[in-house]
């Protein structure tokens, strides 16, 4: 590229990455108010969360729509071109995850008042985590950390170790007390979908790593 499109470019770019990070703190948000919604049985905020989910879906296809006009204008090559496609699937993932914070915010509307189990502690350790996990993911993208990326990704096993604790329990406790069926079902649900996001900020960790070096691989540990 020449001077002057090599700053036309860094301009839209840079405009691109400030909106995928505001996406991803709509996520986080979403992800959040969720399992307040949850814990605290707030129906009236939980259907705000599925409201707010539109918000998500509109920027994800606005930043999309400014990747391929990008391309379009630019004509972006190599390692620009790993960027603009990289941010392209992140924005997918992002979306998906918007997209569990919603499933959660049903689940707690179809829960409506029934009393939480005990098991509820540990899924809150799994929203902890896989928000944790999104916001450092997002940084390391924007800062082309591979490290950090790959140590965000080794995460993913302990959210497993998790998810697979909290399944076991609510197994057993459907089968000790068959009235406690729909309630375990429904964290069950909602630590399911904790679990996807966390898969999904492995991906956009995977995209840090390709966008950077070239290298399309899946991470796992």
């Amino acid at each position: 590229m020449t001077q002057g499109l090599r700053a036309e470019y860094d301009r839209i770019y840079t405009a691109i990455t400030q909106d995928l990070v505001q996406m991803g703190q709509l996520v986080e948000n979403a992800i959040e108010q969720a399992m307040t919604a949850l814990v605290e049985c707030e129906i009236s905020l939980a259907k705000d969360v599925i409201a707010h989910d539109e918000q998500i879906n509109q920027l994800r296809f606005q930043i999309e729509e400014a990747c391929l006009v990008l391309i379009a204008t630019q004509q972006p090559t190599a390692g620009d071109l790993r960027s603009v496609i990289a941010v392209m699937h992140v924005v997918i993932e992002l979306e998906r995850m918007g997209d569990h914070a919603a499933g959660i915010a049903k689940t707690v509307i179809k829960m409506e008042e029934e009393p939480m189990l005990k098991t509820l502690k540990k899924i809150i350790k799994m929203s902890d985590l896989s928000e944790t996990m999104l916001k450092d993911c997002l940084q390391a993208f924007v800062k082309r950390d591979t490290a950090w990326a790959r140590q965000i990704a080794a995460q993913d096993t302990a959210m497993d170790e998790l998810y697979r604790s909290i399944f076991e329990k609510l197994i057993s406790i459907m089968a000790e007390n068959k009235k406690l069926i729909p309630r375990a079902t429904y964290l069950m649900w909602c630590a399911h979908s904790l679990e996807r996001i966390a898969d999904r900020v492995t991906n956009i960790a995977e995209q840090v790593i390709f966008m950077s070096t070239g290298e399309a691989k899946e991470l796992k540990f």
